[in-house]
């Protein structure tokens, strides 16, 4: 009976081991994959950031165009 009750606590302890290996090894992978997407995320937000900029002074250049455009007009007319 002692040599089963010894077999039983090693196939335990070797159980517990294991699971517990396992379960570290599965959370840092998780974690370092969390990691890098939280990466990638950031470089996104910085692109949309720096796009949202540009079509701000693309919008801010059109809208002196149109009134260089209407100035000119307006030059244009009196001159005729």
């Amino acid at each position: 009976m002692t040599d089963t009750v010894i077999v039983a606590a090693i196939s335990l302890i070797g159980t517990l081991g294991g699971t517990f290996g396992g379960i570290l090894t599965a959370s840092r992978l998780t974690n370092y994959r969390i990691e890098q997407l939280e990466k990638r995320v950031e470089m996104h937000n910085r692109v949309i950031d720096r796009v949202y900029k540009l079509e701000q002074v693309d919008a801010v250049e059109q809208e002196e165009i149109k009134v260089i455009n209407h100035r000119l007009s307006d030059l244009e007319g009196y001159h005729k």
